[in-house]
């Protein structure tokens, strides 16, 4: 454990989850820091006024950072480093660091590193879940649930965090004991000016690390390690040799490792192969911590666990037909992987796209949407766009709204047909969040089909 020096002078830039937890965490530790924010009323501003002299708050302008005498910034995971004023006193060599940068400086035990553009809630929260099973006190967080510094406790066994690309653009001293690189597709094409510096972020999760693991049907993924340094794959093929994948048979899936069959398919409550590709990777990861991978206490987690809330989520089936919320498939990759978790050959898939498209590119959808895909449903602001990507065999049709939507697809889906709302966009154009965006979704479902 180490701790801070006291010849740095700090300060927090813009407010929210993050910056309150440096905030309280810098007060609890008797470290002086300024909080300057661009918004005038920023939220959690009371609080902050709580544990920081007034005089050391400044609001609605960062250019006042340029004046006051910090030497380090703890920079919000939502503010870009190439703001103007961050960009100037980053070339002056004060130190741009953030939420999980400061947590690293002080705690003593193992913590597990998970990065994606897709599925990290999940692994992050199946990582944390299988250790809790197997008895190890296992806190959970970062950019899912509580932020990182507020996991700090004593006799923890391990920390298991969700690591978004802005809290890792931020992150220099991670060291994680496993590293984890999902998967990486275009995501935040608004912020970044290429997949290939995309990329090049979620990289920095390995960054000394004393283990990793990586996705082998993704070469994005794959770490560039000193040589000896512990490595597993996963893969929905085929493993080899030390390899984390699945075995076909008859009634559907073993999940091994090499030759080794740890669990069925149909021992498990998550459906898909993206979602058995999701328990590969945790079970890669906790194999690598030297911890017991089969285990009856697993075989009951995996037996009850069903996922999380507007990821591939059951909502409900009626007269045969399956209605899936995956509103956190805010990206193009996600919405691939939802696609081919739950396709079949015959079509069956009612797809509902659209919303703020942050720049992507679609065109990667067009050839999953021809394999798999009966109709297209359209809606929100980049909706018109996508449609250029649509197959032309495909029919499609653009909504106002989802109310409308369903209306629709309650009436033109049968038996056998998965109604999939993986938008591929983020819901600001319409909603607060994706979790609003879900709620409603499963709302009208619930109303519609009753």
């Amino acid at each position: 454990m180490s701790l801070i020096g006291s010849d740095r002078s700090r300060a927090i830039v813009g407010l929210g989850a993050s910056g309150l937890s440096v905030a309280q965490f810098l007060a609890d530790q008797k470290i002086e820091f300024y909080v300057v924010d661009s918004r005038l009323n920023p939220p959690g501003l009371e609080k902050i006024k709580g544990i920081c002299p007034e005089d050391r708050i400044f609001l609605g302008d960062l250019d006042v950072l340029a004046d006051l005498p910090v030497t380090e910034l703890y920079v919000s995971p939502g503010m870009s480093l190439a703001t103007p004023v961050l960009q100037s006193l980053a070339e002056k060599g004060v130190a741009m660091r953030g939420d999980i940068d400061l947590f690293c400086d002080y705690v003593n035990a193992p913590i597990i590193a998970i990065t994606g553009s897709n599925a990290k809630s999940t692994v992050t929260t199946l990582v944390g879940g299988l250790l809790t099973a197997l008895e190890r006190d296992a806190k959970v967080g970062g950019n899912l649930g509580l932020p990182a510094l507020a996991l700090i406790a004593e006799a923890v066994d391990y920390y298991v965090l969700e690591l978004s690309s802005f809290q890792l653009e931020t992150t220099h001293s991670l060291s994680a004991d496993v590293a984890c690189i999902l998967n990486v597709s275009e995501d935040h094409m608004d912020r970044y000016d290429s997949l290939y510096t995309y990329q090049r972020v979620k990289q920095k999760v390995y960054r000394g690390c004393k283990s990793a693991v990586c996705n082998k049907q993704d070469i994005l993924t794959a770490p560039l390690l000193p040589d000896g340094t512990p490595n597993h794959v996963f893969t929905t093929g085929t493993p080899d040799l030390n390899e984390f994948g699945l075995i076909a048979d008859d009634d559907g899936f073993w999940l091994c490792h090499g030759v080794k069959r740890l669990y069925h398919s149909s021992q498990i409550a998550l459906k898909g192969k993206h979602n058995f590709a999701n328990i590969l990777a945790s079970l890669a990861i906790i194999h690598l911590l030297g911890e017991e991978i089969k285990d009856s206490r697993i075989a009951d987690y995996l037996f009850d666990f069903k996922g999380l809330q507007h990821r591939c989520e059951f909502v409900t089936e009626v007269d045969g037909v399956i209605y899936i919320n995956d509103s956190k498939g805010t990206n193009v990759g996600a919405t691939i992987a939802a696609i081919e978790g739950f396709g079949s050959k015959n079509k069956n898939i009612h797809l509902i796209l659209g919303g703020q498209g942050k720049d992507a590119d679609f065109s990667p959808l067009t050839k999953h949407i021809k394999s798999f895909v009966k109709q297209v449903y359209l809606f929100g602001q980049d909706a018109q766009n996508m449609t250029v990507f649509i197959p032309e065999n495909t029919n499609h049709q653009l909504y106002p709204d989802l109310e409308n939507i369903l209306s629709d697809v309650h009436v033109q889906a049968k038996k056998g047909d998965i109604v999939l709302f993986s938008p591929a966009c983020a819901s600001f154009d319409m909603y607060a969040n994706f979790n609003a965006r879900g709620d409603h979704f499963t709302a009208l479902v619930n109303a519609i089909c009753k």
